[in-house]
């Protein structure tokens, strides 16, 4: 775990050689599987790190909630649900953002690391999905669920993303290495330096903006509960 700071925390965030046979074989609660690491869970989110080694493969493992998976790092991964043949590859870059609904009671696969770099991804899942989702929307919805909308905030240098409120508690992630800084509307400020994977959850209104201060493009993505 890396330092906390007062706006953005430092958190931080191997696996399981597996055969394309899958006839009788058992999944894990998804918090039970080795390679996803909870790094953050209280009574409204938890927040999973997964990271997978070139030739990887996770144990087959059940979701039974809505989530969003953000990808930390660039590589090539397959899919596969239970007792079906192994997907198709797929790329995954740093920023890719993945909204995903469950439709059943769980859903249940396993990832296989198919590229020749490290996968890294960061999985966050609501722990209810509201009956009502609030109506309150903070800025552009880059992609949504029942449970949550995502932000997605791209900052050249000297960049600043509009000011926005948000009304719901929300997950604030840093795609990138970046220094942040975030200001609210009566001019009170704060700058960090934050890295790749670094979030904070935060429960509480907050009406502010974000800018890169720094020298190099950042990335910024905010899961808000509904």
């Amino acid at each position: 775990m890396k330092s906390y700071l007062p706006c953005v925390a430092l958190l931080v965030f191997s696996g399981i050689l597996a055969s394309p046979q899958t006839s009788n074989v058992t999944s894990v609660p998804v918090e039970e599987e080795p390679l996803h690491k909870v790094v953050f869970k209280n009574d409204a989110v938890t927040v999973m790190h997964v990271l997978l080694a070139p030739g990887q493969t996770t144990l087959f493992h059940s979701h039974t909630h809505d989530r969003v998976a953000i990808d930390l790092s660039t590589t090539t991964i397959a899919q596969q649900k239970i007792n079906e043949a192994e997907g198709p590859s797929t790329a995954t870059k740093p920023g890719n953002i993945s909204a995903l609904t469950l439709t059943e009671a769980s859903y249940t696969h396993r990832v296989h690391n198919v590229g020749t770099a490290p996968y890294e991804v960061l999985d966050i899942e609501p722990a209810q999905r509201p009956t009502t989702p609030s109506p309150d929307v903070a800025a552009t919805v880059a992609a949504e669920n029942p449970s949550a909308r995502v932000y997605n905030w791209v900052l050249a240098p000297g960049a600043t993303s509009p000011m926005h409120t948000h009304m719901r508690p929300y997950v604030i992630v840093s795609i990138t290495a970046l220094n942040l800084k975030m200001a609210s509307p009566d001019g009170q400020s704060a700058t960090h330096e934050v890295g790749p994977g670094d979030f904070r959850y935060v429960d509480a209104k907050i009406t502010h903006n974000l800018a890169n201060v720094g020298t190099t493009r950042g990335q910024i993505v905010e899961v808000e509960l509904k």
